[in-house]
């Protein structure tokens, strides 16, 4: 019995042998390694399977599985943006980042709160925000929010810190958005226009605020006084001189405050910083209120001078 499995098993290897030096050996039947592997596939699996590493950037070497994303990446060498806004002419080299930019164009703006958003997410999570718990307190304040790194933000209020900074002018800001928004006065970019007199804004939240001064809309009224106001910013700040509340505090010297802006025109007390220049004679200020006063006051009396000399 033996000898009759190892004579059908040499039988088996002679025909084997036969086979792979035949003329009739076809193509197909060749193995095919994966580099990568070290799987042995045949060419009829190799071209049911995706290969894991065949498609190579010409430029770098880098491989890619699918054809899309070498696609893709090839955009990194040769610049090409081929997706446009319609608006603005701004190109991209993701579908999804063109996407992203069309909200500055659109925007989204938020029912309750009037606030103007650049991207859905960030309405999404703003709109949660009202029922959401919120574990971060600030310390100075009291306020609470959802997340840390709106807490974050916030504590700039206090601190006084702007980390955003104009290349074009040296402007800071507390937030990127904020910057964002401002780099557009250097661009001239005004894509929200108002359509019952054609002025242009930066912002759709401005341009909102404008809407209003036509439709004489004051959708937020103060509980105590009746009095209304088309910003609920401003109600806001309102509605602390009933209530006394004083929540902006400064580190320097604890004086507080009712309004932000109050505040930091306050801190350049501290710092020094007079960003404000008279054209004329040099003189800085801190605000620019004063600097507009200050201008005022002499082209009084320069035209008082005028009419004494009689060169009128």
């Amino acid at each position: 019995m033996k000898v009759k499995e190892e004579n059908e098993l040499n039988d088996f290897d002679d025909q084997h042998h036969d086979y792979q030096n035949s003329s009739d050996f076809t193509p197909a039947e060749i193995p095919f390694s994966c580099s990568e592997s070290d799987e042995h596939l045949s060419q009829e699996e190799t071209e049911r399977k995706p290969a894991e590493c065949s498609l190579t950037c010409p430029d770098c070497g880098k491989s890619f599985r699918q054809r899309y994303f070498l696609k893709l990446h090839a955009t990194v060498h040769s610049g090409e943006k081929p997706f446009t806004c319609l608006q603005c002419g701004e190109s991209f080299k993701q579908k999804s980042n063109l996407n992203t930019h069309m909200w500055k164009h659109t925007g989204e703006t938020c029912s309750q709160s009037d606030e103007s958003f650049t991207q859905k997410q960030h309405l999404t999570r703003h709109m949660r925000a009202p029922t959401a718990e919120k574990p971060f307190t600030c310390v100075e304040c009291g306020k609470r929010f959802t997340h840390n790194e709106r807490l974050n933000t916030h504590m700039r209020i206090h601190t006084g810190e702007k980390p955003f900074t104009c290349p074009q002018c040296g402007k800071r800001f507390m937030q990127k958005s904020n910057l964002n928004t401002h780099m557009k006065i250097h661009t001239g970019e005004k894509p929200f226009t108002c359509h019952h007199c054609g002025k242009s804004f930066t912002c759709k939240g401005n341009l909102n605020m404008h809407v209003r001064i036509h439709t004489r809309e004051k959708r937020f009224t103060c509980p105590q006084c009746g009095l209304s106001f088309t910003e609920k910013k401003v109600l806001k700040d309102h509605i602390r001189i009933h209530t006394g509340d004083k929540p902006f505090t400064c580190l320097q010297c604890g004086k507080r405050f009712t309004r932000k802006d109050n505040l930091m025109i306050h801190i350049k007390i501290h710092t020094q910083e007079k960003p404000y220049k008279c054209s004329d004679c040099g003189k800085s200020f801190t605000r620019s209120g004063s600097l507009k006063t200050h201008e005022r006051l002499l082209f009084i009396k320069m035209l008082l001078i005028c009419i004494s000399a009689n060169c009128l």
